[in-house]
């Protein structure tokens, strides 16, 4: 029996592009929340980065968060978890203290400035000459002691 021609045939094989294969490249996000924990959302993709912004979304939004890979037949291995309440309240607690720390800068360089400006004006009585008083050539400094009466 002789090859059949290619013109004679009912079908050709195509060339598929993609892989038919078991999807072992899967990503999983859990995310529940506080307020409503009988609603947790849980969102299945391939694509890795998708599954990341949509974690750390969440997260900000203040969801415990579980980014898990497909490991094949059903089985997911947790790859990272978010807490976003203690995200939110480290977040809190830094701007706080960036808060904290510019109002004792502020309160610093006013102090500062305050202590510059009384050396200024101790420098300028210093260097200023004696002053005559009464026009007898006593100078300003005037003596109680009784020796001189």
């Amino acid at each position: 029996m002789s090859p059949t021609p290619k013109s004679a045939r009912q079908w050709t094989r195509k060339a598929r592009s993609n892989d038919r294969t078991h999807n072992v490249n899967g990503y999983r996000v859990e995310a529940s929340w506080h307020s409503r924990p009988d609603l947790p959302v849980v969102i299945k993709t391939a694509d890795r980065k998708h599954a990341y912004r949509k974690a750390r979304q969440w997260a900000a939004e203040g969801a415990y968060v579980i980014v898990q890979a497909h490991q094949g037949w059903d089985r997911w291995r947790t790859l990272d978890e978010f807490d976003g309440p203690a995200l939110a309240a480290e977040l809190q607690a830094a701007e706080r203290t960036a808060i904290e720390d510019a109002r004792r800068a502020a309160q610093a360089a006013e102090d500062r400035i305050r202590a510059e400006a009384e050396r200024a004006s101790l420098a300028r009585l210093m260097v200023r000459p004696p002053v005559m008083r009464d026009a007898t050539g006593r100078v300003t400094a005037r003596h109680t002691t009784g020796a001189g009466r």
